[in-house]
């Protein structure tokens, strides 16, 4: 019993000391910093005018944190989560298309063989749309998984608000 309560004891006190080995998300400087913002961030536009009842091509562009890529479009091994964008289509418009840029190939230091689809840095998708006459907003939805050499973060959202002005 003695034995058992001093074991339960030292392992209470390895895990609560400062010198204990912390997870390896802890240790990540920028697992924490990612932890409360956004990774990707929608640049612009916000608002765009073009004529009336022809079809137009909008080019929507995004930024990635430093340090960190998303899986394009079309990843390369099933369950990886692909980037994708979701709309909303107001009355009086429609989107006909969303082109995504082809993926850069990638592979990390420990597995050189397994190659992915990324992006990073900044990309750009290409909205094809027409509007009718007026003031319309499209509310867009960009959902990816942001990952850096050791960690993936659990997907996540951002908002692509578009005024879209008809004349």
């Amino acid at each position: 019993m003695r034995t058992v309560l001093a074991f339960m004891a030292g392992t209470l006190w390895l895990l609560s000391s400062s010198s204990a080995q912390k997870l390896p998300w802890q240790n990540s400087s920028s697992a924490a910093s990612a932890a409360n913002q956004q990774l990707v961030h929608f640049l612009y536009p916000q608002q765009v005018t073009f004529p009336a009842g022809k079809p137009q091509t909008i080019d929507l562009h995004f930024r990635i944190a430093g340090g960190l890529h998303i899986n394009s479009h079309t990843p390369r091994q099933k369950g990886l989560i692909a980037t994708n964008l979701a709309e909303v289509e107001p009355s009086g418009v429609k989107i006909t298309a969303v082109d995504f840029p082809a993926g850069s190939e990638f592979a990390f230091p420990a597995d050189p063989a397994t190659k992915l689809s990324i992006y990073s840095g900044e990309f750009v998708l290409k909205m094809h749309i027409v509007a009718q006459a007026g003031n319309h907003l499209v509310q867009g939805v960009l959902r990816y998984q942001a990952c850096d050499n050791s960690t993936c973060f659990p997907p996540r959202t951002v908002p692509v608000p578009i005024d879209v002005i008809a004349k």
